[in-house]
């Protein structure tokens, strides 16, 4: 039996090289009604670029807004560039919790963009 899938799922994906994005931080974060970012749990790509296990691994999604905070730097400056944007973050509505929310990351050292995948 496969493992259940997270709420959330995203994948990075390095433009500049044509590769997935190993080994950034990623943290997801939820906005708290004093308008507060509160760190629901965190990862790290893995070789794909992908984060499908989050630590802590347990966490269910509640109606409101969610960020996922990409931090950039480390993975540019270990190809030798100095990146724009040292941080990427996404936000978005979570409106029904129970859907699976995939969000992927397309990125260079000087820009990014996203969408909502499937």
């Amino acid at each position: 039996m496969s493992p259940k899938r997270p709420p959330v799922t995203t994948h990075v994906l390095d433009l500049s090289r044509g590769t997935g994005a190993e080994g950034i931080p990623v943290a997801l974060e939820h906005l708290e009604s004093n308008l507060e970012w509160r760190q629901v749990t965190r990862a790290e790509t893995d070789p794909d670029g992908r984060v499908m296990e989050w630590l802590p691994p347990d966490f269910a999604l509640e109606k409101g807004t969610y960020r996922l905070a990409f931090r950039l730097t480390t993975y540019f400056q270990s190809q030798g560039v100095i990146p724009f944007f040292p941080l990427a973050e996404v936000t978005f509505t979570v409106s029904e919790p129970e859907e699976h929310h995939h969000i992927p990351l397309l990125l260079s050292p000087y820009g990014y963009s996203t969408y909502r995948g499937t």
